[in-house]
């Protein structure tokens, strides 16, 4: 029997992994919230690894947020992820856990990488300053993994996610991700009948998105790919691969999109004192799509699901 243990599974992506893979009858699972187990600490993590038998590993823990999060607070953007990466993998191979999955983010890639953006364009160019810190931290997740697997034959894979969004999620005003910041404050415009909602930037950039039970279902399918498939469609130091829906959306179009789901009604305007971040971020999903998995929520759908599970929150 397999012990899979999730670090973060009351993340969004993480409790996704942990629903799903319930749902698939795999039920030797461990989890440990932040009061069992910090991450950020060597020594707890290792004591973890060490009195548990663990098999396979769902790395899906990060300190994560938006762009003013990300401006904000850049010195514990970079330090926590940094830790978190470093010690759950190094416990892990020193534990001969196998397997594990790190589950890393599409900021990996450059400001001007062309677009849509493959696994190569990693490491050639300058990235989004808004979230340079978090970016490396990220880089330096795959790379680890890579390096374990060089020099100790290990198996770890990284999945880099696109924009995700769904149950889970975080809504705080500042800290948040633009999906779920549009939902709380056309949630509250509408039932505090406010005549205006003013939202960042220019509404120019496109961006894509992935309902986060697909990016579940993408993580356990690449996971359970064997071996041989995995190093076929990838290579030594460019192991990563691309999870995203291949479709991108402008943050207006996305705007009046949340905006008609919540059925707020009134103004939208924009304030371009705002940072915009990069003009356009989609990802080359290829590479997964030919080793067999789609996604399979529409974006409709998604905000629909995703705006029920909000409600479910302020219950």
């Amino acid at each position: 029997m397999v012990n899979i243990f999730i670090a973060g599974h009351n993340g969004m992506v993480g409790s996704a992994l942990l629903r799903q893979l319930k749902a698939n009858h795999l039920n030797n699972i461990l989890t440990a919230d932040k009061t069992q187990l910090d991450l950020t600490n060597q020594r707890s993590v290792d004591q973890y690894f060490e009195t548990n038998n663990i098999d396979e590993v769902y790395l899906a823990a990060a300190k994560v947020g938006g762009i003013y999060a990300n401006n904000e607070y850049p010195a514990n953007f970079i330090y926590e992820n940094l830790m978190i990466e470093t010690n759950v993998i190094n416990a892990a191979h020193k534990n001969g856990v196998q397997k594990l999955l790190f589950l890393g983010s599409s900021c990996i890639y450059p400001k001007n990488a062309k677009q849509p953006m493959a696994e190569n364009a990693l490491l050639t160019g300058v990235l989004e300053p808004t979230n340079e810190p978090y970016a490396i931290a990220k880089i330096a997740g795959i790379k680890l993994c890579e390096s374990y697997n060089r020099q100790y034959g290990r198996d770890y894979r990284s999945v880099m996610p696109t924009n995700l969004y769904g149950p889970g999620d975080n809504y705080h005003s500042k800290n948040s991700h633009v999906i779920p910041a549009l939902i709380s404050r056309f949630h509250d415009a509408k039932n505090n009948n406010t005549p205006a909602v003013t939202a960042w930037g220019s509404g120019l950039p496109k961006r894509e998105f992935l309902y986060v039970d697909d990016m579940a279902s993408a993580s356990i399918y690449i996971m359970q790919l064997s071996y041989e498939k995995y190093i076929k469609s990838t290579e030594k130091m460019l192991s990563h691969i691309n999870v995203g829906s291949g479709l991108d959306i402008s943050i207006k179009q996305l705007t009046e999109l949340v905006a008609g789901e919540i059925g707020y009604l009134g103004k939208i305007n924009w304030d371009s004192s705002k940072p915009d971040g990069a003009l356009r971020k989609l990802m080359d999903s290829s590479r997964l799509y030919n080793l067999g998995w789609r996604p399979k929520v529409s974006m409709q759908d998604g905000l629909k699901f995703a705006y029920s599970a909000f409600k479910d929150t302020i219950i």
